[in-house]
């Protein structure tokens, strides 16, 4: 298994629905989802009839996006993006929108382009459906606008917003129930009309062609018999053109209850199911495409996928410049070499970011870490006999600003066990942590030993370059102009330590 992880939460603040997701990411792997949620708050209902998000709408999404909050922060999250689309871009009332959401998510909502909204549903596609040595077409019928994506080799070409939306087609075209002839002709011609540069500017030629979003699950749990309930098996799932013409020619001349009696299509998706289907049938048709296959990637998959390649949140695991000047004063004051503490620290950081699937610390550790590793030697300024005990004193009683009381606790302990004996019960510097502390420390202590060790030479020059976890060993790759014989003998050092806390042995190999 791969390493270094980090959680993420995304909210989609869309025309019909709110969706919010948290997923962990490991490089090279899908995200594995924490919290999903996804509810109908209706914004375009009001925005496409009169130009403004309507008082219920108004009232009600804070209340959704304030319980999407209360769930993803109990996951310590390294980064949340929040973002609202089509609808709030048309609202005349945004500003007052945009602040109430924001204050109920405790984060800020930012309002995307539709170029924007398109790549990141390309993104979030392309990582939990990668689409190798294809050229693939991906259609999103939201409540506002459609986003039309062309892919190649997992790269995003070109992309198109156009409106039309499943709740904003509704509103302009099918106000009667069941909608008349005309009606339905006049949203195909509006849709051809809004279609024609972008079909003659992308062609038709496409290996697949993927839909995403509630619309496109609709339909093909609707045409291959999946219930609302099983729409998760939906994914990847696909229909034919054909098929999807059948049913867009079924549904249309149904009234709503019969509407909401076709297995597949949810109460209120029964609602606005026509003009979303009318859409996609009509864009499959423009583009000669033969079938879709459904996804369920979107929006929020695509913010995970960003905001894990930007690598937002690592800052947290690492100490403020601040934290870091006075860590440096303390240390220099007790003959610490910076230069080799400053090497032991980023190598620190790194096992720590490496090794999280097996500690499981939230990222603050990190800095306290990489703090200890700066302070961890200052005992020698008084004895080199048991300097470890000595820098646990210095730590614990030396003036260094910018930690709390109980963060330079934790830091001194990790200096007193930073090599000798691990923490007893009978030792009065462990007994002395909050319990979360005294989980927290144990853990740590390999990390530390590790980075110490692997740089016992002094060098300068070790580099983590990968490492893999298994279920009885640990295997480091490390990149070094210089021979493995001194990383593998320190490395054994702490391989009873290792096996002591984690279960698993430690191993050194060089990078090829």
């Amino acid at each position: 298994m791969k390493t270094n992880v980090l959680r993420y939460a995304a909210v989609d603040i869309g025309s019909n629905s709110t969706r919010m997701l948290a997923a962990e990411v490991v490089p090279g792997q899908a995200p594995r989802v924490l919290a999903a949620a996804r509810d109908v708050t209706r914004l375009g209902e009001g925005v496409f009839r009169n130009g403004r998000i309507s008082p219920e709408a108004m009232e009600n999404a804070p209340r959704v996006l304030a319980r999407m909050a209360e769930s993803y922060r109990k996951l310590d999250v390294a980064g949340v993006r929040a973002v609202a689309t089509s609808a709030v871009r048309d609202a005349a009332n945004q500003s007052e929108f945009l602040s109430r959401a924001s204050a109920a998510l405790g984060a800020p909502v930012e309002i995307i382009s539709g170029r924007e909204e398109a790549r990141l549903i390309h993104r979030g596609v392309m990582s939990r459906w990668p689409q190798p040595d294809k050229r693939v077409l991906i259609v999103d019928i939201g409540g506002g606008s459609a986003e039309i994506i062309a892919s190649e080799d997992g790269r995003l070409l070109d992309a198109v917003s156009k409106p039309l939306g499943a709740i904003r087609l509704q509103e302009i075209f099918l106000t009667d129930d069941p909608p008349p002839p005309l009606a339905l002709n006049q949203l195909v011609e509006f849709v051809d009309q809004k279609l024609d540069a972008t079909v003659a500017r992308m062609g038709t030629h496409w290996d697949r062609v993927i839909a995403t979003s509630s619309t496109a699950a609709a339909v093909v749990c609707a045409v291959n018999r999946v219930s609302r309930a099983r729409r998760d098996e939906a994914d990847r799932l696909r229909a034919s053109t054909a098929q999807v013409r059948q049913l867009y020619r079924r549904l249309a001349v149904l009234d709503l209850n019969g509407r909401r009696k076709i297995p597949g299509i949810g109460p209120r998706r029964a609602e606005i199911i026509v003009a979303g289907l009318g859409a996609l049938l009509r864009i499959l048709e423009r583009f000669h495409a033969p079938s879709a296959y459904y996804s369920g990637a979107g929006v929020r998959d695509g913010i995970v996928a960003d905001l894990a390649a930007r690598g937002v949140g690592g800052e947290l695991a690492r100490m403020s410049r601040e934290q870091r000047a006075e860590v440096e004063r303390i240390a220099s004051r007790f003959g610490i070499t910076l230069k080799h503490a400053r090497e032991i620290a980023r190598f620190s950081q790194q096992l720590f970011a490496r090794l999280q699937p097996l500690h499981q610390l939230p990222l603050a550790y990190g800095r306290l870490l990489e703090a200890a590793c700066y302070l961890s030697e200052t005992g020698h300024s008084i004895n080199d006999a048991a300097h470890h005990k000595h820098a646990h004193y210095i730590v614990a009683n030396v003036d260094i600003s910018g930690f709390t009381d109980r963060e330079r606790a934790l830091i001194a302990a990790l200096c007193r066990y930073h090599r000798k004996a691990m923490p007893q019960a009978s030792h009065p510097e462990f007994q002395a942590l909050p319990p979360e502390e005294k989980r927290a420390l144990p853990l740590m202590i390999p990390v530390l030993r590790l980075a110490f060790n692997l740089d016992r030479g002094r060098h300068l020059d070790v580099e983590l370059a990968d490492s893999e976890i298994q279920d009885t060993r640990v295997t480091l790759k490390l990149r070094s102009p210089r021979p493995l014989d001194l990383a593998e003998w320190a490395a054994s050092r702490v391989s009873e330590v290792f096996q002591q806390v984690y279960g698993r042995s430690v191993m050194i190999t060089r990078e090829r």
